[in-house]
């Protein structure tokens, strides 16, 4: 917790994952304050000639884009921080994928405690058991 979703316009590099996913997750834990441990990422490459925006493909354009959803707990988290995060999650695809098309996106979700979970256990679930 949380399950982190990202599509990049990119060719698909161990290198460029693993900095992408530790970027993330650094990001995750200092401006979010979630566990490093429970953090889950899945990154899906899409090839810039397929990515379109504006009618146009990224390829086209010489642009990358992404697209990041983040799901929270709802109420662990301020406007401010998720403003932040969003900020500079955008700076952290900017300086690892070069030059971004504004249509970049981060969409950090806010879900009820009692819809979401993980390991068979919701996090209303686990917030009573640690009461």
């Amino acid at each position: 917790m949380p399950i982190i979703q990202i599509q990049i316009s990119a060719q698909r590099s161990a290198t460029l994952t693993q900095s992408i996913a530790r970027g993330v997750s650094d990001l995750t834990v200092s401006l979010l304050h979630k566990k490093a441990e429970l953090i889950s990422t899945v990154l899906t490459c899409v090839d810039p000639q397929d990515w379109v925006v504006g009618g146009q493909t990224l390829a086209a354009q010489g642009l990358h884009s992404f697209y990041l959803g983040i799901k929270i707990t709802d109420e662990t988290n301020t406007k401010a921080e998720k403003a932040q995060y969003i900020a500079a999650v955008f700076d952290l695809f900017k300086s690892l994928l070069g030059p971004l098309h504004s249509e970049s996106y981060v969409h950090v979700e806010d879900v009820r405690a009692t819809a979401y979970g993980y390991g068979g256990r919701t996090q209303e679930w686990r917030y009573h058991a640690a009461a």
